[in-house]
């Protein structure tokens, strides 16, 4: 890895599943990684693959307004928060699973839909920050 290459983690956040995508500052391309059931496996995750900074999806109704999961995503990014040293960044996600579903092509498991959300989420950072780190 390059000196002055970050790693970045992609999260579609949601209450059974968490998927998790992976990406870097040199290709600024995402991946899928894998799915998590808990937050503190994130953690782990975190450490040891050396994230540099967390890309979070935020639900929000397509009105705007905020999901109605909003005290139980709050409480996920605290946790995330205060269990982690590491610039954290927002993200609408907005219509994520349904772009994940369109790139799958087929009926896959929806842990699998969970990681291309976040691929999807971690991407679309990518190419909103055309290139600047935070």
């Amino acid at each position: 890895m390059n000196y002055s290459e970050k790693k970045y983690l992609g999260i579609d956040w949601g209450k059974k599943r968490i998927g998790l995508a992976l990406g870097d500052s040199e290709t600024r391309l995402a991946s899928p990684f894998c799915v998590v059931s808990q937050a503190s496996e994130i953690i782990d995750i975190i450490n040891k693959e050396k994230i540099d900074y967390l890309i979070i999806g935020q639900p929000i109704k397509m009105s705007g307004a905020k999901d109605n999961l909003g005290e139980d995503f709050e409480e996920f990014l605290n946790f995330i928060k205060n269990n982690c040293d590491i610039p954290v960044e927002l993200i609408d996600e907005r219509l994520t699973s349904k772009a994940a579903d369109a790139l799958s092509g087929t009926k896959k498991t929806k842990a699998a839909r969970d990681s291309l959300a976040a691929m999807i989420i971690l991407q679309s950072y990518f190419d909103k920050t055309n290139g600047r780190d935070f």
